[in-house]
């Protein structure tokens, strides 16, 4: 979605941030234009949130500039608060404030009418919550009201930090639809998040982020298509294989093997061409395959294909363990 007409809304340049001997964000080059919706996708430790807190101002880098909407916080910080709504992984507020007493609070500190916080809270659909205290809230309900205190502004930039960790499946997808919704108001968004099919399912750019670096970066076709064939055959068997067993069949990219389950991955060119082989060579060895997947690609896969790990922070050899 990049325009270079457009002026760029976040700009990281050469960003890096340090605690004690360890690099959390190591040179990091970040361009975001008006609209887009952007995915940080990584395991925890990948330097996710240390980006994004630099970006809201929390944290100073230790080289490098950052400047948003043109404007850096050193000379502008007042300004760029009013322009920015920030939702952390984690939001605690006043357990014995109701909802719409947090709302009409936070909208005080933005100087917004009261009205402003009934609008919200339709939008995060908490209208039958309305007099209930914060401590009797789910955990999906208290980060609706979490999303809600975000957007009382009307915020040109949203950073929502890990916004559905620990959430069960409904509570996540309640929180999803909304953020689908702030697209019409143009909203420009910076998602952090380890799960793959919020990235996939929300934002238009995913930069897959790992030890601080950038590793990749683009739509979800274009990384699978740039960074890999899209397919992947899966098995176990009823011996282990080592890494010689596939030798000599070239559509193969890269092969994993989990010794503890007799379970691996083939990460090919074509099922097609790979597929007849690989049989093949079972059947001259005499080992049979208790179960076979084949399928294209998706975010996990291709972050195993570039780090040897999972997005879960499982190696190569754990990660392989998979379920039919």
């Amino acid at each position: 979605m990049k325009n270079d007409t457009k002026k760029p809304v976040i700009e990281t340049k050469n960003v890096s941030r340090l605690f004690k001997d360890v690099k959390a964000v190591d040179g990091v080059d970040l361009t975001i234009y008006p609209g887009e919706y952007v995915a940080l996708l990584g395991p925890n430790g990948a330097g996710k949130t240390t980006l994004v807190e630099m970006i809201e101002g929390i944290q100073i880098p230790n080289s490098g500039e950052i400047r948003i909407v043109g404007k850096t916080w050193n000379s502008s910080e007042k300004e760029l608060r009013k322009i920015m709504g920030i939702s952390l992984q984690e939001t605690f507020f006043i357990e014995k404030l109701t909802v719409i007493e947090t709302l009409n609070l936070f909208a005080s500190f933005y100087e917004q009418p009261e009205s402003r916080s009934e609008e919200l809270l339709n939008i995060i659909g908490m209208q039958e919550k309305r007099k209930s205290y914060f401590e009797t809230l789910s955990g999906g309900q208290k980060q609706r009201l979490a999303l809600g205190v975000a957007l009382l502004n009307e915020p040109e930039i949203l950073i929502l930090d890990e916004p559905t960790t620990g959430l069960d499946p409904n509570a996540r997808k309640e929180i999803w639809d909304l953020i689908r919704k702030l697209k019409i108001r143009k909203t420009t968004l910076i998602l952090t998040t380890h799960y793959m099919e919020e990235a996939e399912s929300l934002c238009n750019r995913i930069i897959i982020m790992d030890k601080g670096k950038f590793i990749a970066e683009g739509s979800l076709d274009e990384l699978l298509s740039k960074h890999a064939h899209r397919e992947l055959i899966s098995f176990s068997s009823d011996q282990p294989v080592d890494d010689d067993f596939f030798k000599g069949i070239e559509t193969i990219i890269k092969f994993y093997f989990n010794n503890a389950n007799n379970s691996g991955c083939l990460f090919v060119k074509s099922i097609t061409e790979t597929l007849p082989l690989m049989i093949k060579r079972f059947e001259f060895n005499t080992i049979k395959l208790d179960k076979l997947e084949c399928r294209r690609m998706n975010l996990n896969d291709l972050f195993l294909l570039l780090t040897g790990r999972h997005l879960d922070d499982q190696t190569a050899e754990s990660a392989c363990n998979f379920s039919f």
